[in-house]
């Protein structure tokens, strides 16, 4: 969910995928849960318009507290060609929640509306040296099936120290909308779930005056829980693929689609 511009760097970049917990299919609400996730597939470089096969090993936690919630994610990337892209890089956000309807006491849900809160994100990137601010406000859904649904509206403000820093080009603010949710169900007698996020991130230009188009990334996942299918607990062992969709991929003109294996582990 899913939170990254499309940037100017050579850093792969993940949205976010998770809430207040991150849970397996029919798990209960958590108060906290963390996940380790290997992905292997075959990812372009968008500069030289180049695929290669490439592993992420990503480790995530989600944690509830009494006026909201918490979730961070790093990923590790590594594609091994020697291009300077994806190149034993770490890229890693962090987002804290606000939740008004936990702060006021009340009940400011309505309709499928389940709460309102105030987002406060960061982005960082160790192979492009890139830093982002993410503050927003936060729509909590109340749908059936899902264990959360979201819709995050945010300003994405660069904190990079720019081509001046060796840094990438400076942005201009833009706005960002990402919608990130976890929907379990069962088939088959078996237990699945469709986690994600969808990101959209507006036009804006670099302090060199370059256009940069707007971009769409979506990342669902489709996993089967195969600690449950063994007779073992939920959050345990899953497999699955997550599909990959960017479009003007970090600043270009390159649409990126690429199904990857998935492996995750909670814990």
């Amino acid at each position: 969910m899913r939170k990254a511009v499309a940037i100017r760097s050579r850093g792969f970049i993940r949205g976010l995928l998770g809430s207040a917990a991150v849970l397996a299919a029919g798990a209960a609400p958590a108060n906290a849960q963390t996940q380790a996730q290997f992905q292997y597939g075959g990812i372009t470089n968008p500069f030289l318009d180049t695929t290669a096969a490439t592993v992420i090993l990503t480790m995530q936690h989600a944690s509830q507290w009494k006026f909201g919630d918490n979730f961070f994610f790093v990923d590790f990337i590594d594609d091994g060609n020697d291009d300077g892209f994806n190149e034993m890089d770490a890229y890693g956000e962090w987002y804290s929640n606000l939740s008004l309807g936990k702060v006021t006491g009340s009940e400011l849900g309505f309709g499928p509306i389940a709460d309102f809160g105030l987002l406060a994100g960061v982005a960082l990137g160790t192979d492009a040296n890139f830093r982002q601010w993410l503050p927003g406000a936060r729509i909590s859904w109340s749908l059936p099936r899902f264990i959360f649904l979201n819709t995050d509206l945010m300003l994405g403000i660069d904190a990079g120290r720019g081509l001046e820093g060796g840094s990438p080009p400076e942005l201009a603010n833009r706005l960002v909308i990402d919608v990130n949710g976890l929907l379990v169900f069962n088939l088959a007698g078996q237990s699945f779930s469709i986690a994600g996020h969808a990101e959209y991130a507006a036009a804006t230009t670099d302090e060199a005056d370059t256009d940069v188009p707007a971009s769409i990334l979506a990342q669902p996942q489709l996993r089967w829980d195969v600690g449950r299918a063994l007779g073992g607990g939920a959050n345990g062992l899953q497999v699955g693929v997550e599909y990959q969709y960017w479009s003007n991929k970090l600043g270009t003109n390159v649409v990126e689609s690429a199904v990857q294996l998935l492996v995750v582990w909670g814990f």
